[in-house]
């Protein structure tokens, strides 16, 4: 079965891609479109209304089955921040290093066990005749207090999981542990029970 991935983000293309592709599905992406998608306003209070959003939006432009993430982080200190947010929280969408060094700086003196915090991501799948469900992920940890290693995207460099912080994990490891690949576990059984109709 083909779906539609809906982001712009080649590193959430690259982790669904990786996970979904064993699984046996084919996935698309905007760079598979002969002209990109309009952009979508995430005008949603929450990570599943954000991801129907932009899911919806690429099945009607596509026609395809289509899966949309809405992910960040949840920090118990800063009262859930930055949340829905996490992806523009300095302000400009998409500056990890600006978003890391603001959270750093809020956190600045904070001991560790205070330092709480949780990924999450909201995955929706519109099926080909309309149908919407959702699911999410999450995986619980603590911010550093400095950023460390150089892989993963967003956060990771200074989250610290149950496996080590997510910036000098490797792919593989990450994605046992973290919140999107528990979301698309969750998916595809969803996917396996839809097909099974």
């Amino acid at each position: 079965m083909k779906f539609f991935i809906a982001t712009k983000n080649a590193h959430k293309i690259v982790e669904i891609s990786r996970i979904l592709t064993p699984m046996g599905f084919e996935v698309l992406s905007e760079k598979d479109l002969k002209e990109p998608l309009p952009e979508i306003e995430e005008t949603g209070t929450t990570f599943e209304e954000n991801a129907i959003l932009k899911a919806a939006a690429a099945h009607k432009a596509t026609g395809l089955p289509a899966i949309a993430d809405d992910s960040g982080i949840c920090i118990d200190y800063l009262n859930g921040a930055p949340g829905i947010f996490s992806a523009r929280f300095a302000g400009e969408h998409g500056d990890d290093a600006a978003n890391n060094e603001k959270v750093l700086t809020l956190l600045k003196g904070v001991p560790y066990e205070k330092r709480t915090a949780h990924y999450v991501a909201a995955i929706a799948c519109v099926m080909a005749d309309g149908e919407t469900f959702t699911v999410r992920g999450e995986c619980h940890g603590h911010i550093a207090e400095m950023m460390s290693g150089s892989n993963g995207f967003g956060y990771d460099p200074m989250f610290i999981s149950e496996i080590g912080c997510l910036g000098e994990v490797s792919a593989e490891e990450k994605d046992k542990i973290s919140h999107r690949a528990r979301a698309l576990t969750k998916l595809k059984a969803e996917l396996e029970k839809r097909l099974e109709r």
